[in-house]
């Protein structure tokens, strides 16, 4: 049984538990799925479709961190390949074009690898991530915002609202994306030896260089894989909405991926990761957002509620924080009453 509680994926689990838990209580019918003109539908459905562009951002930023790097440019790569698919996208003379529309999605996931092999290009020169990744950070939310002119970009395309807003096989489409990616990143990372090479760069990186690793190019891919995700969930975010707004599309995303990998058990100091945990963290960051409304919190009051919470969650998380809250530190045994008898060497 304590075995079973030291598990990494059990305080997560049970902090999930008690969100949906809590949201029954504030919401009839919380864990309702109904099926409604051939699709899914419920508050459960709601959440992972929701918190698919985070899962995604996610994803891509857990093997980041299990290099021991950071991204924070994933927010400001959201709001780039949302701008520029839409920008493409509203030139076209028939926005539902399929041809078209896959065109201007290629584009825009094209440019969001080339923004991610640069940051993984700078850290990889030697730059500390935090730095390298700042750069497109600020960089990057005034180059969409260039691409959008300052002005939101709306559009009416079928094919494209498919991506965030539409279903396939009764669910909704995020939702088989987000299925899909994951299962492909387990597989690569979990089913291959790619994940043993990441968490080696993680660990030491100029061991593995010494061990014949290329830690530049392990570097330089996750990066690119991070960006592309972040690119992918920006198209999720503006199809959902059939809009681009390069100011506040993707808005601290990188901070709420941040929190769900870490929530999830990867620790920032890398060598190690869990993809698993990584999902269950961002679902647990979703749940929380959907429960902020349930309970009527103040809109005023969010962030703060929202921070609260993630840092008690972060702290029942912590083994050493729960020795010393749940469990009384052993006194050491004293000494007994006869000392132990010295032996003399003869000289």
């Amino acid at each position: 049984m304590s075995r079973f509680l030291r598990h990494r994926l059990f305080w997560p689990v049970v902090i999930l538990a008690l969100l949906l838990l809590l949201n029954l209580v504030f919401t009839d019918n919380f864990f309702r799925i109904q099926m409604k003109e051939d699709h899914l539908y419920g508050s459960l459905i709601d959440i992972v479709r929701f918190g698919a562009p985070l899962i995604l951002v996610s994803l891509g930023m857990t093997l980041v961190i299990a290099t021991s790097g950071i991204d924070l440019s994933v927010g400001s790569v959201v709001a780039i390949t949302g701008a520029l698919a839409c920008l493409q996208i509203s030139d076209l003379g028939d926005q539902n074009s399929t041809g078209g529309v896959l065109g201007a999605i290629g584009v825009a996931l094209v440019l969001s690898m080339i923004l991610g092999a640069w940051n993984g290009f700078l850290v990889a020169a030697g730059i500390q991530p935090i730095i390298a990744t700042l750069i497109l950070m600020v960089a990057g939310r005034g180059l969409a915002q260039l691409i959008t002119d300052g002005q939101i970009i709306t559009i009416n395309s079928s094919p494209y609202k498919l991506i965030g807003g539409g279903y396939w096989l009764t669910l909704p489409f995020g939702i088989i994306i987000v299925a899909a990616v994951l299962t492909l990143t387990a597989f690569l990372t979990r089913r291959l030896a790619l994940g043993l090479l990441i968490e080696s760069v993680g660990g030491n990186a100029e061991a593995s260089r010494l061990a014949g690793i290329s830690s530049r190019g392990v570097i330089m891919m996750v990066y690119t894989f991070c960006a592309l995700c972040a690119g992918v969930a920006g198209l999720m975010i503006s199809s959902n909405v059939s809009s681009a707004d390069g100011n506040s599309a993707g808005l601290w995303i990188e901070l709420d991926a941040i929190l769900a990998v870490v929530i999830g058990g990867t620790p920032l100091a890398g060598g190690r990761f869990s993809l698993s945990g990584t999902v269950l963290g961002a679902l647990i960051i979703q749940t929380l957002s959907t429960t902020i409304y349930s309970i009527g919190v103040p809109p005023e009051t969010t962030l703060l509620f929202k921070a609260l919470v993630v840092t008690v969650v972060c702290l029942i998380q912590s083994p050493a924080f729960r020795e010393k809250v749940f469990h009384r530190r052993r006194r050491p045994n004293a000494p007994g009453p006869v000392a132990e008898e010295k032996v003399k060497v003869p000289a």
